[in-house]
């Protein structure tokens, strides 16, 4: 827990929490990470792809079959990094994994700003690159 009065976790906690969740595969319990008024943004996203994503129950669907494409197996490389506002963070960040339909190999590269309050992330960029997608999982999302 952290230290202090508040028991609810800090974004650092919070982010940290989440990647056990995505580890395991339970998207379902990473978008519950999520305020209800939350927002999603994914600048760099393609043609296509929304860029932003409002409220729980729309990234909930937004997410919705994420491990039918991707299986995460690993996070080796995170560095958070504070900011002057105590709910927001800045995450550098890495992904390895499988691309499920043709068991080729998912790595990613992500920076994240990240702000939450009282427990629960109220808004996510995703500054991923659409460019570095592994073509085994162009291939099997149809993209």
């Amino acid at each position: 827990m952290p230290t202090g009065t508040s028991s609810a976790p800090t974004p650092s906690e919070l982010f940290r929490d989440g990647i056990q969740l995505l580890l395991t595969d339970d998207v379902a319990r990473w978008v519950e990470l999520f305020a209800e008024d939350a927002v999603a943004e994914f600048p760099f996203a393609p043609e296509g792809y929304p860029r932003r994503v409002e409220g729980r129950a729309a990234l909930g669907e937004y997410l919705r079959g994420l491990g039918s494409h991707i299986e995460y197996q690993a996070f080796p490389y995170m560095d958070i990094h504070e900011t002057a506002d105590p709910e927001t963070i800045v995450v550098e960040f890495a992904a390895k994994g499988r691309v499920v339909a043709t068991d080729g190999p998912f790595e990613m590269t992500y920076i994240a700003v990240i702000t939450a309050k009282d427990g629960r992330f109220t808004r996510y960029r995703d500054y991923w690159n659409p460019l570095a997608v592994p073509g085994s999982l162009t291939e099997a999302v149809g993209a």
